[in-house]
């Protein structure tokens, strides 16, 4: 459910000298960039990346920082990682910029598979030579860092549901509504870390049928802060992905004055994923298409990359 394809008629060779071509130029021809980057998948924007390393001698993610600014720069050499390798990216740059950026760990890790989470993992060490948990300890605190050291063990039970222990899941996960303790929070964040998404639909199942609340509302009325907006990207994350996502961005374009980097991020990450859903999800939630959206608050060849990644279908113009 992505809106960028595999190109069919696929010629990296091609493809990697008209890029030596247009970032070589007096001007750099960016139309060009947009053009190929954006309507080919990641596996064959590596390919095209080995090819001009064979062709120029030269790196294209170098060649893209030099001759490109801004947040056009951002989205050309963001679709040039690998996926586990962009997350890893992501996580380093909101770990160790100048102010942690909470939201971006809450997207990321309450988001991603357990392989996706071992993958982003062993990039991160790569890349950056240190140990992404070890960063998240020391860059975060509280039961907020509890609850992103957990989800970052990529241990969450898959595919398996039990009835019997749903009822008494949700009961704690109302005491721990109730009564807020240190020890409730941890095994607050142990259910909804660990126990597979069958499970957890059981759970906010009975939750609801005990409290009388959606798990929700309950975790808004009783909690605050990162704590509180990690829980709930949990849940609607579990619930329903694209929803989420359609949430971050609908908020990043419109509560933040258009927050660059998240609609980048996202867009870029979910791709070839599910960004069809999400497109769709936006559309029925909020009335205006995300291409309307994105259209009425970018612009130049920024504007035109992101419209690139997130298509649009003819009523979307």
């Amino acid at each position: 459910q992505g809106t960028i394809l595999p190109a069919p008629n696929f010629n990296p060779i091609m493809d990697a000298q008209l890029l030596g071509g247009a970032l070589q130029g007096i001007s750099c021809e960016k139309d060009v960039l947009i053009e190929i980057l954006t309507q080919r998948c990641n596996s064959q924007r590596l390919m095209i990346a080995e090819a001009y390393r064979d062709t120029y001698g030269r790196d294209l993610i170098t060649d893209l920082k030099e001759n490109l600014s801004h947040h056009f720069k951002e989205v050309m050499v963001g679709l040039m990682y690998p996926p586990a390798s962009y997350d890893a990216h992501e996580l380093w740059h909101a770990l160790k910029g100048v102010d942690t950026e909470e939201k971006c760990l809450i997207d990321i890790l309450a988001s991603r598979s357990n392989m996706e989470i071992f993958q982003m993992k062993e990039a991160y060490l790569m890349q950056y030579n240190t140990d992404l948990q070890q960063d998240i300890d020391s860059e975060t605190s509280g039961h907020f860092r509890d609850t992103l050291m957990n989800l970052a063990q990529g241990t969450r039970m898959e595919g398996y549901a039990d009835p019997s222990t749903a009822a008494q899941d949700a009961m704690i996960l109302w005491e721990a509504c109730q009564q807020k303790t240190g020890e409730h929070k941890n095994m607050l964040q142990m259910i909804l870390c660990n126990r597979s998404h069958q499970q957890l639909w059981m759970v906010f199942q009975e939750f609801q049928n005990i409290s009388g609340q959606d798990i929700v509302d309950a975790i808004n009325d009783c909690y605050d802060g990162y704590f509180q907006e990690l829980l709930v990207a949990i849940v609607l994350c579990i619930r329903d992905k694209p929803s989420y996502f359609a949430y971050r961005l609908y908020n990043a374009i419109h509560d933040f004055g258009f927050h660059n980097k998240t609609v980048i991020r996202i867009l870029i990450a979910r791709s070839e994923i599910d960004l069809m859903n999400i497109r769709q999800r936006y559309k029925e939630r909020y009335g205006k298409s995300l291409f309307h959206d994105i259209k009425h608050f970018a612009s130049g060849h920024y504007e035109s990359a992101l419209l690139a990644i997130c298509a649009g279908d003819t009523e979307d113009y």
